[in-house]
């Protein structure tokens, strides 16, 4: 059975950093992609960025180039997201996903986390 975990998720201020991570098992080789989102109260659900466990090539939104970075380690099947320079603006539940090819159209992934909230005050 597949199953995505994310963990991390919390209070933090205005300018500081969080680390999630995403525990992934269960996988099938061909969702080879993993996917960030994060969905604001109020808004739809927004791709963050992605990562491929086989080549480890990255892929980032606009809105979070150079204040977000996602990594993978094959060897413990996991997943992070390394947020610094936070603003409330970033405030949402953030969700990892997995499926065939990074997009960031959420309904190309098969399956999903719980999600973890961030919440960023000022």
């Amino acid at each position: 059975q597949v199953q995505l975990v994310e963990s991390g998720g919390g209070l933090v201020q205005a300018g500081g950093s969080l680390r999630l991570s995403c525990a992934a098992s269960g996988l099938p080789f061909s969702r080879d992609a993993m996917g960030w989102f994060r969905q604001a109260p109020g808004k739809e659900r927004e791709f963050v960025a992605g990562i491929y466990w086989s080549g480890g090539t990255t892929y980032n939104s606009d809105s979070v180039k150079g204040r977000f970075t996602i990594s993978r380690d094959n060897a413990k099947n996991t997943v992070d997201l390394q947020m610094s320079r936070l603003e409330p603006e970033d405030t949402a539940v953030y969700y990892c996903a997995a499926g065939p090819l990074v997009y960031k159209n959420p309904s190309l992934y098969d399956y999903w986390g719980q999600g973890t909230q961030v919440t960023v005050s000022s």
